[in-house]
């Protein structure tokens, strides 16, 4: 299903990973529960560019960083990479606004989670 008539990964497919990867970041890291905790994030923006192809069944990898951390929102970015390849074969952002669960109302991030966040941080230039 992910590969496209014209037999690569459809576009849409890279921002399910780039969701997949930040959520199994922060659930891995215990600071996300997906189905109880009182802050979600909600994505406002989100842009990908692409270099390469990757078509299914190859393996992908992804890297997140976190280039902005504002008070209730984060940008992350993510590369996807083939499996042993040190260049991207796409990359991009989101920005998710951590609202509270019943509400929906922007919220400060959890301290746990802003402690994790911190040691994937980078300024850019």
């Amino acid at each position: 299903m992910d590969n496209d008539a014209y037999g690569h990964v459809n576009n849409v497919v890279y921002y399910s990973w780039f969701d997949t990867a930040v959520n199994q970041f922060l659930i891995l890291n215990g600071v996300l529960d997906i189905e109880r905790s009182p802050v979600i994030g909600l994505v406002i923006e989100t842009q990908c560019n692409y270099f390469a192809s990757v078509a299914f069944p190859e393996r992908v990898v992804a890297g997140v960083r976190v280039t902005k951390l504002g008070t209730s929102s984060v940008r992350y970015e993510v590369g996807i990479f083939r499996e042993d390849e040190e260049t991207a074969a796409a990359q991009g952002h989101f920005v998710h606004v951590y609202v509270d669960r019943a509400t929906r109302r922007p919220t400060p991030l959890p301290e746990p989670m802003r402690k994790l966040l911190e040691t994937i941080e980078v300024t850019q230039p």
